[in-house]
């Protein structure tokens, strides 16, 4: 992996490259290889993780075929639209 640092912009180039390394995985992985995973464990990790993705999938399509309701949106009071909550609702949400 590779990033150029212009104008010796140190900072910059440390942001471009964690967050190309966020997008590869390489957090993740190493996060995983902390510590030896039993293949057993390994397995039993791997069927969740796809029956949650197929659980996400089944839903997204229901939603789509108007089977079930969308989920509710966050509409943030007094914050720009770019902002960002991460995921979790900031306070004063307002759920529509």
């Amino acid at each position: 992996m590779q990033v150029l640092v212009r104008d010796n912009n140190v900072d910059q180039a440390l942001r471009v490259l964690k967050k190309k390394m966020q997008r590869e995985g390489v957090f993740r992985e190493m996060k995983k290889r902390r510590y030896f995973e039993k293949p057993s464990e390994r397995a039993t990790r791997e069927k969740s993780e796809a029956v949650r993705r197929r659980r996400k999938l089944a839903r997204k399509q229901e939603v789509r075929d108007g089977l079930i309701a969308a989920p509710k949106k966050l509409i943030e009071i007094g914050k720009s639209a770019g902002g960002s909550t991460r995921g979790r609702p900031a306070a004063g949400a307002i759920l529509r």
